[in-house]
């Protein structure tokens, strides 16, 4: 018996399911980091936090020229 094949497949088949769990979060969460990320960076460049109408569609726009 080849017990180290099958303990490779194993691992193979945990990181295969902890990288679809992974995927799932962030296709659910993602938008939300987006924004978070966005709203930082403006902070940074010293511009203001547009939210664009939804999740995950923020962008940092001037405050002086509203663009």
């Amino acid at each position: 018996m080849n017990k180290k094949g099958q303990a490779l497949v194993e691992y193979v088949l945990i990181i295969a399911l902890i990288s679809v769990i992974i995927i799932g979060i962030i296709n659910t969460f993602g938008g939300y980091l987006k924004d978070a990320i966005t709203k930082t960076s403006c902070g940074i460049a010293g511009q203001v936090y547009d939210d664009g109408g939804g999740t995950g569609k923020g962008f940092c726009k001037d405050e002086d020229t509203g663009s």
